[in-house]
C-alpha cells in the first residue's frame, strides 16, 4: 500500500463474491422460533419395529410374571406388585436421570468440551429451530470416536463423535445433527429403547437356560428320542395352528434389520426437508471415498440382509433424487 494518499483516487467498495463453496456455511436465523404443538410422532418404520419386537415382549410378559408368581410364593407379597412395577418401568427410561446413565454407561458418551460447545450449541440450535422443536428439550452428547458417526437414543440423547466435530463444517455438521433429529421425531428413537427395555426379561432368561443347559445330566438315548419326537409334534402342531407364524422369530433379525434401513432412509428424508440435503451429501460422498480408499472384503449376502444401514451409494441415490426434485 503506497503511503501518499495525495493523488488516489478513493476506492471502491469491492462487491460481495459468490462463495466457491456455497454448502460449507451455515446461516444461523435470528428472531423467533416458532415451536410446533406436535413435536415427536410415530412414523409406520417405528411402529413395525414394536411390532416385530412383539413376540420378545410377550416373552418376557411370562418370564416376570413367572418370576413374580415364585416371590409372591416366597415373600407373600401379591403377585401383581413386582409385575406392576416391570410393566410401568417403560417410562423410566425415558427420564432424564436415567438417561444420563444410559448414556455414560451404555453408550459411552461424554459431555462437550467447552470449545466443542460453542461449535455444537449454535448448529443444533438451527437444526432444532428449523424443525419446530425445542433445542433444550434433548442433551447433546459426545463419543470419543476417530469416525464421523452420530447417535439419537432414548428420548433425548443426541450425540455427535469428537472427529465429527473437528472434521465438519458447521453446515454439514447441520445435516449430521438434523438426521439424529429425525430419529427423534419419528418415532425411532425411543421405539428402539422401549423394545430394547421390554425384550431384555426374555433375553436374560434364555442366557441363564444356555448356561444351565450343559449342567444337566445327559438323557438316555430313548429318554432323548422321546423328547425329540415331543418337540417335533409340538412345533408340528403349533406351526398349524398359526399358519406357520410360529416360525416368524426365525425371520424377525432379518425384518428389523429391513425396518432399520428404512428408518435412516426417512431421517435423511428428514434432514433434506430442513434443507441439509446438500450438506448430508457430502458427508456421505466423503464416507464413500473413504470406503474405496479401504480394501475390505465384501461381505455375504446374509450379512447385509442383517445390516441396520443401508449402504452409503443407496443414501446417495435417495438424497440425490430429492435435490434434483427441488431444482
Amino acid at each position: 500500500m503506497s503511503l501518499n494518499h495525495e493523488h488516489e483516487e478513493p476506492e471502491e467498495p469491492e462487491k460481495p463474491q459468490k462463495s466457491r463453496q456455497p454448502h460449507k456455511e451455515l446461516p444461523f436465523r435470528s428472531g423467533r422460533v416458532h415451536i410446533s404443538t406436535r413435536r415427536r410422532g410415530a412414523d409406520i418404520t417405528a411402529l413395525g419395529h414394536l411390532a416385530l419386537h412383539l413376540p420378545h415382549g410377550l416373552a418376557s410378559l411370562t418370564v416376570v410374571f413367572l418370576v413374580s408368581y415364585l416371590v409372591g410364593l416366597v415373600s407373600g407379597l401379591p403377585w401383581w406388585l413386582p409385575f406392576g412395577c416391570w410393566a410401568l418401568s417403560g417410562a423410566l427410561v425415558f427420564s432424564r436421570p436415567f438417561e444420563r446413565l444410559l448414556a455414560r454407561w451404555l453408550f459411552r458418551l461424554r459431555y462437550p468440551a467447552p470449545e466443542e460447545e460453542r461449535k455444537l450449541r449454535p448448529v443444533w440450535r438451527e437444526v432444532a429451530g428449523r424443525a419446530g422443536v425445542d433445542a433444550n428439550a434433548y442433551q447433546l452428547w459426545v463419543e470419543n470416536s476417530p469416525d464421523v458417526n452420530a447417535l439419537a437414543a432414548a428420548g433425548h440423547i443426541v450425540s455427535v463423535t469428537s472427529h465429527s466435530l473437528k472434521a465438519l463444517t458447521p453446515a454439514q455438521l447441520g445435516g449430521v445433527l438434523a438426521h439424529e433429529l429425525g430419529h427423534h421425531t419419528r418415532g425411532h428413537a425411543w421405539a428402539s429403547l422401549l423394545s430394547l427395555w421390554y425384550a431384555l426379561p426374555a433375553r436374560i432368561g434364555w442366557r441363564l437356560l444356555l448356561r444351565l443347559a450343559p449342567r444337566v445330566k445327559r438323557l438316555s438315548a430313548s429318554a432323548a428320542t422321546l423328547a425329540i419326537i415331543a418337540a417335533i409334534v409340538v412345533v408340528l402342531a403349533l406351526a398349524t395352528a398359526t399358519y406357520g407364524l410360529v416360525f416368524l422369530p426365525l425371520a424377525t433379525p432379518y425384518l428389523v434389520a429391513a425396518v432399520s434401513r428404512r428408518a435412516e432412509l426417512r431421517a435423511d428424508e428428514h434432514a433434506a426437508g430442513l434443507g441439509f440435503a446438500a450438506h448430508l451429501l457430502e458427508v456421505l460422498r466423503a464416507e464413500h471415498d473413504r470406503l474405496e480408499s479401504r480394501q475390505t472384503a465384501r461381505e455375504g449376502v446374509m450379512l447385509r440382509l442383517l445390516d441396520s444401514h443401508p449402504d452409503v451409494h443407496t443414501r446417495m441415490h435417495h438424497l440425490q433424487a430429492y435435490v434434483e426434485r427441488r431444482q
